[in-house]
Parts: C-alpha cells; structure tokens; sequence
C-alpha cells in the first residue's frame, strides 16, 4: 500500500468521524490508523502494534444494530455486507501442499468497519448525499502464506467504494483494490480467490458442493455464558482448492482442503474477556470441527463453544454453558513472538465426541504484525484424531 492510499484512508475517517462519535470508538479507529501510517514507513518497527483485534471487538455496540436469537439467516442475502453492524468479516484459510510436497497455509481475510452507528447523525448524511465518496464504512483486508520457516504477510485498507472496496451481490465479489474473491452467480461457489502483494500472490480456484454449516443456534453464536455478547456465524469447511501461489518469484502449484468462516456482530467480546484462541480443525475421518475459548480474568471465566461437522451439513453443538466441563483446552508450549507470549500447542478434548487431541503449529512465529493485530497460522493435529486445521490467537501480550 502507498503512503498515498493510507494518507486517503486516515482523511476519510477524519471526514467521516466527527467529534459527535463516541471517543471510545475514536480511539479504536485512530489507533489501528495511525498505526497504518507508520507501516506505510521504511522505518517501521513491526513490533510495536497497539491495536488488536480483541480491542475492536470489545467496544461498544451503543446505536449499532444487535444479535437476536431465533433471526433466520437468508442466503444468498447474508454471504453480503451488513453495514448496521459494526464489525464483520470473510474469512478463508487454506491447507495446501505444493507439487514438490511442501505443506503450505494460507489466509485471506477482509474486514468491515462501521466507523459510526447507522443512526448518528453523520451516518444519515453520509447515506443521503450525492458525493459517491462519502462513506462511513471502512474494509481493511490481511492475506498470508505460512511455511514451517516463513511467515508473508499483507494488509490494505480502504474505504467502501465499488471501485475501490466493497461486496457486490451479482456475480458476488468481494474486493479491497486488487485483491479479489469473484464467485460465477450470487452464490459463494465455484469462485477464484486472486491476492498479489509486492512478497506473494496466490491465484486459487474453490469449490464445494456441501451445505454451509449455521454455528451455534443456527447461525447464532453466543459469545460468553450469560449471553450478552453474541454473532451470527456460518461456515463452510469444506472446499477443494487448486491454483497456484508465487514467493520469492517462484511460481508453484498447489492442491488441498479450505474453510471459509463468515461472521458479523456490534460487540464479540464483554469488557471482562482478554481476547479468543479459536480452531479450525479438519480430521482424517472427514468430519471437521470448530472449537474456541473466550477467555475471561480467571480459568472459570472461560467460555468454550464447538461444532463438529460433517459434511451432508449435519453436526452437533456443545458450549460450556450448557455441557459444562464437556471441553478441556490446555496450552503446552508457549512461544515468544514480536507480539507477545503466545501458546502455540494445544491438548484439546471434548468427551462427548471421543475426541482427545494435541495440536502443533506449523510456524510458531505466525504473527499477524499489521495495523490490528493477532497470531494466525496453520496447524497439525495429533492424537485420537490426525488431520490439519488453522489456529487464531488474540490478546496476547
């Protein structure tokens, strides 16, 4: 990204957000700006991220619109953007492997940011005026490839425009500048994912044939016991995946499995919790299963939730809410990365599911050292199960 298009992307939020927007939402906004201005400098010192992910997730959902249980999901309308929300995301990881045999990760993400709550004044302006150029709305998009010994990164902000960053429902596209998921109807498959960074691009085609999968209470996830913090959340895990990526100007063809997580909400996480450590794991039986913690101040804070899915789009859900002590997750390495001390193999089980497994990452250096910052990478999987998956990290430090 140029120091041009990070100028453009801090004047828009300045323009966007008046001194009438709450100063809490202010400061999350202009941290992970101000920190983009300064990764737009050679002098930039990757270590120091004050942002992160955990902290957007945490503010207040004060005049955005709130997740109610028993909402139905309609597809092809919620694969699009909810701009009266205040945070969502598209999020696809891959576990590939290269014609040479090499296992290889890889992450392409795209943001959306409400920088003001739909019924604020300025909201209603910036919907109501002719200058195509006002937007409260801001997409901020993070990719990766991920070897067992390098980590490539790429972050680009900008703010919603159809030319510049947006989701289009005919054929549905969503796109930051030239970083682009293209599906062939209004439809998530079959799609391309194109990605080019000065480091890396990938070109990869998706595919999948098999029901999305509604997390939690059909496609509503609570977020902690009491359920005061929730989203809504659907998957799909299990996509083929072909194309080919490019590192160092070498260009190599890849093949494996993907998992694509689609999530929106005004608040992820109460005020008390520190942050997530969230899996997505793919079994040698051909089930998968997405399992997190929200961790809270002490160990009985902890909320865990889980789906075990298979793909005729069947699958059971249990939280430590309603099947206590049902799952276990215990770190047993930690590591020191730029970002902090993060666990980077885990012992997981769920009783209910006969599953007893340890998890190892790949490249335990997996910092995301971008404007909002998280540990992201892709894993192995041992135990009563084997198979391969991608762990995230946030609130670290």
């Amino acid at each position: 990204m140029t120091s041009f298009t990070c100028k453009s992307v801090l004047n828009v939020a300045l323009k966007t957000a008046s001194y009438r927007v709450r100063k809490q939402w202010l400061m999350i906004l202009i941290i992970p700006l101000s920190s983009l201005l300064v990764a737009c400098s050679p002098q930039q010192n990757v270590a120091v991220k004050q942002s992160t992910i955990s902290s957007m997730s945490s503010a207040s959902a004060e005049g955005y619109s709130e997740v109610t249980q028993g909402k139905t999901l309609q597809f092809p309308q919620d694969h699009l953007a909810h701009d009266d929300f205040k945070i969502e995301w598209w999020y696809l990881t891959a576990n590939l492997t290269t014609a040479a045999g090499e296992d290889v990760g890889v992450q392409w993400t795209q943001f959306r940011i409400g920088m003001t709550p739909p019924t604020s004044p300025q909201a209603t302006t910036t919907t109501t005026t002719t200058n195509n150029w006002a937007t409260n709305q801001l997409y901020m998009a993070h990719s990766a490839i991920t070897t067992n010994t390098e980590h490539l990164i790429a972050e680009k902000w900008s703010r919603a425009h159809p030319k510049l960053a947006g989701v289009e429902p005919q054929p549905f596209e969503v796109h930051l500048q030239n970083w682009q998921w293209l599906s062939q109807s209004s439809s998530l498959f079959p799609a391309t994912l194109n990605v080019a960074s000065d480091k890396f691009s990938y070109q990869l085609q998706l595919n999948s044939q098999q029901p999305l999968q509604l997390q939690g209470d059909q496609g509503y996830s609570r977020k902690s016991a009491d359920n005061s913090v929730a989203s809504y959340y659907y998957s799909q895990p299990f996509i083929d995946v072909t194309g080919q990526i490019t590192r160092h100007g070498v260009t190599e063809k890849v093949s494996g499995k993907a998992w694509l997580d689609r999530e929106w909400s005004s608040q992820f996480l109460t005020k008390a919790q520190q942050g997530w450590d969230w899996f997505s794991l793919r079994l040698e039986d051909n089930s998968t299963l997405m399992v997190f913690r929200l961790r809270g101040q002490n160990n009985q804070d902890h909320f865990y939730s889980a789906r075990r899915m298979f793909a005729d789009g069947s699958g059971r859900n249990i939280n430590s809410k309603d099947n206590p002590g049902d799952i276990e997750m215990q770190p047993t390495q930690w590591q020191q990365t730029a970002l902090g001390k993060h666990p980077v193999a885990w012992r997981i089980s769920i009783k209910s599911e006969a599953i007893d497994i340890t998890t190892q990452a790949l490249n335990p250096n997996s910092d995301m050292l971008v404007s909002t910052s998280y540990w992201e990478g892709p894993i192995t999987i041992d135990g009563s199960h084997q198979g391969q998956g991608y762990m995230e990290l946030t609130g670290y430090h």
